[in-house]
């Protein structure tokens, strides 16, 4: 039997082009939060490895989508080691 595809709430939300990149923007800040909760860091210590204030880490925990640009996510992950990767499905 196949699969149903799964659509993200941000495909009812936006057109197609935004809700991928809320797709996308929101996964980031998945992981990011997750990183967060896994490197016993301080908020301040966080914020040195990812090279932003303390006030920008409490927004990643909070999970404060609109504060973060998709590009900015990209950066923040990979200064956390997570590696960061797009994979185009057709």
């Amino acid at each position: 039997m196949a699969r149903k595809k799964v659509r993200s709430v941000w495909h009812d939300l936006y057109p197609e082009d935004q809700a991928a990149e809320m797709e996308m923007r929101s996964l980031l800040l998945q992981g990011l939060g997750a990183w967060l909760g896994d490197s016993g860091l301080t908020q301040t210590a966080a914020a040195k490895v990812l090279g932003v204030t303390q006030a920008r880490v409490s927004d990643l925990k909070r999970g404060k989508i609109s504060s973060f640009s998709l590009d900015l996510l990209v950066r923040l992950a990979a200064r956390a080691g997570l590696n960061p990767k797009l994979k185009l499905v057709a």
